[in-house]
């Protein structure tokens, strides 16, 4: 059986003090049951790590470089990430690709570089809304897929953890209703074959308290990749209860 997992990804927000008494307070709420990985700003990774070292959640970065070292100013390699503690990293968030022109080769890249250091990569897949309005969901999520499984091998795509994330249901209040969301994660875990039986797909489009019981009840939507509604401890609590 799939272990659930909630993903708090922060982007750019919150404080030094804001990460304490969040993290604090996540502690004493989150369910054994589940899994839970918080994805602060880079800046605040090494406390992160301090402040949950007694407990069972994760710190993961939002970005990483390909590169292992070099001359790349302002970059951080997977093995940095991993040297202050984090074990996860995103890769491909569709801020990334859109944002900063990301090819999926460049992800690719990323997912083995994470790999290489030890990282748990989430890779993130998704359409446009115009994608989807033509009716090629399957296709888009399918090539952002296939580029990763041939750079790194299917065994070790499957062994990690994907987020299917409708770019046009991302902070928009829009959010894909859970049978268009099941659709999408059945067809992801059939394109890895049997080897993605026990993968766990993560769905990051609006996740919020009020819907997460609908999608977390889908047979193939083994958590959320949750953004706003991370940001508040007591919701996302609340969220990650849904997930049992």
């Amino acid at each position: 059986m799939r272990k659930p997992l909630v993903a708090a990804n922060w982007k750019m927000h919150g404080s030094r003090d804001f990460l304490e008494l969040y993290l604090y307070s996540l502690q004493q709420k989150v369910p054994d049951e589940v899994e839970v990985v918080v994805f602060p700003p880079s800046v605040y990774l090494a406390r992160a790590v301090e402040c949950v070292v007694t407990s069972s959640i994760a710190i993961g970065a939002q970005d990483l470089s390909a590169q292992p070292e070099g001359a790349f100013t302002g970059d951080i390699s997977a093995a940095m990430l991993a040297d202050v503690g984090c074990s996860h990293v995103l890769v491909g968030h569709s801020e990334r690709r859109a944002g900063h022109g990301e090819t999926s080769a460049q992800v690719a890249d990323k997912f083995v570089a994470a790999l290489a250091a030890g990282l748990t990569p989430v890779l993130c897949v998704g359409e446009s809304l115009a994608e989807r309005e033509q009716g090629a969901t399957l296709a888009v999520v399918g090539e952002q897929l296939r580029a990763v499984v041939d750079a790194a091998g299917l065994a070790r795509v499957a062994g990690a953890i994907i987020a299917y994330e409708p770019v046009w249901a991302i902070g928009t209040g829009r959010t894909a209703s859970p049978e268009q969301a099941q659709e999408v994660h059945r067809e992801l875990r059939a394109m890895l074959g049997d080897s993605g039986a026990q993968t766990r797909i993560l769905y990051g489009g609006s996740v919020n308290a009020d819907n997460a019981d609908a999608l977390f009840a889908q047979p193939d939507i083994d958590g959320g990749l949750v953004g706003g509604a991370s940001l508040n401890p007591d919701k996302f609590a609340a969220i990650c209860g849904k997930a049992k």
